[in-house]
């Protein structure tokens, strides 16, 4: 019995030795990414988004403003070449419209809804920027990164494919004039979420604030996936 008590005392021993371990495994915080202040953490994503070859990228949100021409949703393929090729969800006419849309060499086309064939458009006509634009290091989305201010690390958790990444979050204000790089009429300071991967990327950021003229604050949430994606994207 003696020695059933010692084994039992000593399981348990371990068992307690072993949770700050644990927890510590679970925050993420001994990865390098996630240990990383929100400066560093924030440059190196911008890095990372500058550096790769592509990526797929998907802009969503909920809550677009009634009567506004704006984007509610944009997915698709975003190479350095620059270019885009993917759709945009506009509303038109009280309906949700889906726009098949490429991007490259200065140019933006798309099957515009009543129309037929590819037309060479202004996207400002749509709220929209040139969507090969935001792999732009210096006028693209990692420049909403590297204007970020009021920066404050979040918490750190498992996440992505087979919960095999540590996300951090981070959190600061971005000015207006630099959203507009992601939405040419967005004003006034936004609010910022970013979460990091522990390797350093980008995966997603939701910013809020007002995107259109005379409209209420919203929130549009950005998401990045398949660094290193390459894609022979030509005019249509």
């Amino acid at each position: 019995m003696l020695l059933r008590h010692r084994a039992s005392t000593a399981l348990l021993a371990a068992v307690l030795t072993a949770l700050p371990v644990a927890a510590t495994g679970c925050s993420g915080d001994s990865d390098g990414g996630s240990a990383a202040d929100p400066e560093e953490a924030l440059a190196t994503a911008k890095q990372h988004l500058d550096d790769t070859s592509g990526v797929t990228i998907a802009l969503t949100t909920d809550d677009l403003p009634a009567g506004v021409t704006g984007v509610e949703k944009a997915e698709g393929v975003l190479t350095d070449a620059p270019a885009f090729d993917g759709k945009i969800t506009v509303p038109l006419a009280g309906q949700a419209i889906e726009v098949p849309v490429i991007a490259v060499d200065g140019k933006v086309y798309a099957e515009v809804p009543f129309t037929s064939g590819w037309q060479d458009i202004d996207p400002a006509e749509y709220g929209a920027p040139d969507p090969a634009q935001l792999m732009s290091a210096d006028n693209g989305f990692s420049t909403v990164l590297s204007a970020t201010t009021d920066l404050e690390k979040g918490k750190s958790v498992r996440g992505g494919e087979d919960n095999s990444e540590v996300l951090t979050e981070y959190t600061g204000t971005v000015p207006g004039d630099v959203v507009a790089n992601v939405i040419p009429s967005a004003s006034g300071d936004f609010d910022a979420t970013y979460t990091i991967t522990d390797d350093g990327d980008l995966r997603s950021a939701e910013l809020t604030g007002v995107f259109y003229e005379d409209s209420d604050p919203m929130t549009y949430t950005v998401t990045f996936e398949a660094y290193g994606t390459e894609k022979d994207i030509t005019a249509p």
